[in-house]
Order: structure tokens, then C-alpha cells, then sequence
């Protein structure tokens, strides 16, 4: 008979973790076999989405390690066939497994995500990440929360642009909360004034010196090269 209550049938403090970790571990083994069915004859891009969804159940799963040996080898690849969405999202799966170079991967992912016109709720998080890793009382997230709320209104319409939007205005109420202890608007407004967040032709230029900041010298692959690729107006 087991006597241990963690483990006993029908106990009611068990379920949820064990179950969700179960699944997670079931959807790994069937991406597995998925990875394994395939060929040297496989699009990249077909390999690229079972290896990021290989990564993010190794995250569910808290195999930190093992997430960034999954996607660390797409991430040139990609960038190089001009995937840019899955390219993101390789960076912000290898940002998120907490290895040593995870904010290098952010840095990446954040001048990606703005350089190319990928789906604004991606670009968001990424920025939404250096907003986190940025200091109080630095205007480093205050950039940062700007540009994500700039490009959720770019890229985005209808529906879509009211609920990105909305996000992207709390992060900057929040920001500017724990920057400057702002919590009304009239205020709020007068700060982004103030520090000149609302100014694009300046914004840009002011986040490139945080990538810049985040990546010091380990860049993975040539920005020239990958700016001339950019897809003109």
C-alpha cells in the first residue's frame, strides 16, 4: 500500500503539474519521431517549425540546455532564406532557456523583429523582454516600450490593432510608473514628451544603441549583408 500522499490515487494535490508535464513530454517524443521521419530532401522551413516546437516543449519542460542545443543551429539558416518569423522566434525560444549568451539572443531577435515586417505581436514580445531586462530607472525600456507600441500600430488593424495596442499602452504606463512614479495620464504625456519618445526619427537611432548595448560583439551573422535584403517601400 503506498503511504506517501504525493502519490496516492485520488489525492487532491496532485494533477495539474504531473499532467501538464506528461503531455508536454508526449508532444517531445511525437516531434521527435516527426524530426526523424524527415529527410535531407526536407524544406527548412518544415524542419525549422517541428525543431521550434521541439524547443518550446523543452522549455515547458524546463530542459533549458537541451532548448538552445534544439535551436541554436537554425537561427543562421534561417536568417540566410530570409525566415525572418521563424528567425524571431528561434531568438526568443534560445532568450527564454536562460543559457550564457540568452541575451545576446535577444538582441538579435529585437533588431530582426524591427527590421523586417513580421507579425507585430512577435516584435512586441521581444521588445516586451528588453522592457523586463532593462533597469528602473533607465530610459532603456521607456525606448523599447515605445517602438513595440509604434510598430503594434504599424503593422496591425481592426481588432488585432485595438488589442495590441492596448497592451502595448500599459507597458508604457507601467514603464513610466516604475521610471518616473507617473500614474496619470496628463503626466504620462508629458513625460513621453519630455524624453522624446514620440519622436520616430530619433526613436529608431535610440534603440539601435540598446541592441548594440545587448549584442556588444557577438553578432552571428553580417547586418550589412542581411540590410540589403531589406524589401524596399
Amino acid at each position: 500500500m503506498d503511504h506517501n500522499p504525493e502519490t496516492r490515487p485520488g489525492n487532491p494535490f496532485t494533477g495539474v503539474l504531473s499532467t501538464d508535464q506528461a503531455a508536454m513530454e508526449q508532444r517531445l517524443a511525437e516531434l521527435q519521431g516527426q524530426l526523424a521521419a524527415m529527410t535531407n530532401d526536407t524544406p527548412l522551413i518544415e524542419r525549422a517549425h517541428v525543431l521550434l516546437d521541439m524547443g518550446e516543449a523543452l522549455l515547458g519542460l524546463e530542459r533549458h540546455a537541451e532548448a538552445w542545443e534544439t535551436v541554436r543551429p537554425l537561427l543562421e539558416p534561417l536568417v540566410e532564406a530570409g525566415a525572418w518569423q521563424e528567425a524571431v522566434e528561434a531568438c526568443d525560444i534560445l532568450y527564454r532557456s536562460e543559457q550564457e549568451d540568452s541575451i545576446v539572443a535577444l538582441g538579435h531577435g529585437v533588431w530582426l523583429g524591427v527590421t523586417f515586417p513580421i507579425q507585430a505581436h512577435t516584435t512586441v514580445g521581444m521588445l516586451n523582454h528588453v522592457v523586463d531586462e532593462t533597469p528602473e530607472d533607465s530610459d532603456g525600456a521607456a525606448v523599447a516600450a515605445m517602438v513595440a507600441h509604434y510598430i503594434a500600430g504599424l503593422r496591425t488593424e481592426g481588432r488585432e490593432r485595438d488589442n495590441l495596442t492596448f497592451l502595448t499602452n500599459q507597458v508604457i504606463a507601467k514603464v513610466a510608473r516604475r521610471h518616473r512614479g507617473i500614474e496619470d495620464q496628463e503626466t504620462l504625456e508629458t513625460w513621453i514628451e519630455m524624453y522624446e519618445l514620440n519622436n520616430i526619427e530619433r526613436l529608431f537611432p535610440r534603440l539601435a544603441l540598446i541592441i548594440n548595448a545587448i549584442v556588444g560583439d557577438k553578432w552571428w551573422f553580417d547586418r550589412d549583408a542581411v540590410r540589403a535584403r531589406i524589401p524596399e517601400e
